[in-house]
């Protein structure tokens, strides 16, 4: 099994990073059958989704979409930014293929200041899941400023749910194996105006 992490932010070793590299680490120390990648936002010069067909992107893009495409579940990972997810994740929303995550089990972390948005998972990132009928476990993880200390996480409850989020993303995808999606969409066309 293949699990992605996906982190959304792009500032240097940010507590989303930590958290997410942290709950990767978890899944595979809990199931050796378990592969991780941690993609890195940060890493990569990623073109803004401009409605082609996500077949027509390169570079950077194109690794990226592939690795999320490639990947049998996966852990998104953002900061909170005026309570919603970064723009560069929305971005990677925008530009995947609709059908990329379908099937598929994910899990969400977000980080930010305070508790103040922690919300922002129930209403910005779980309805996104849902558009891409993907299998969202419950449970997921916000950590704030207190729960790290010198770029560490520091926070043992925070550690111990990101195990529990790593690895009942593992399990549920033993379970689901890309299945249980649900009635089809109907047939949603990327062509932007200029393309015609």
């Amino acid at each position: 099994m293949k699990l992605v992490g996906v982190s959304g932010s792009l500032t240097p070793m940010s507590k989303t990073y930590v958290t997410l590299k942290e709950a990767l680490t978890f899944a595979q120390n809990d199931n050796e059958n378990v592969e991780t990648d941690l993609l890195n936002l940060r890493d990569y010069e990623i073109q803004f989704c401009d409605g082609r067909d996500p077949a027509a992107y390169e570079g950077d893009t194109k690794k990226v979409i592939d690795l999320i495409e490639g990947a049998d579940a996966l852990l998104f990972g953002s900061p909170i930014y005026r309570g919603s997810l970064s723009g560069a994740l929305k971005n990677v929303f925008d530009l995947i293929p609709n059908d990329s995550l379908r099937g598929k089990v994910v899990g969400f972390i977000a980080t930010g200041g305070t508790y103040h948005h922690y919300l922002a998972i129930e209403h910005q990132l779980k309805p996104l899941a849902g558009y891409f009928k993907a299998h969202v476990v419950p449970g997921n993880v916000y950590a704030h400023n207190s729960h790290f200390e010198n770029k560490q996480l520091v926070d043992e409850d925070i550690r111990q749910r990101l195990q529990e989020l790593a690895i009942s993303i593992v399990q549920l995808n033993e379970r689901v194996q890309g299945g249980l999606v649900g009635a089809n969409q109907p047939t949603i066309p990327r062509q932007s105006l200029a393309q015609t």
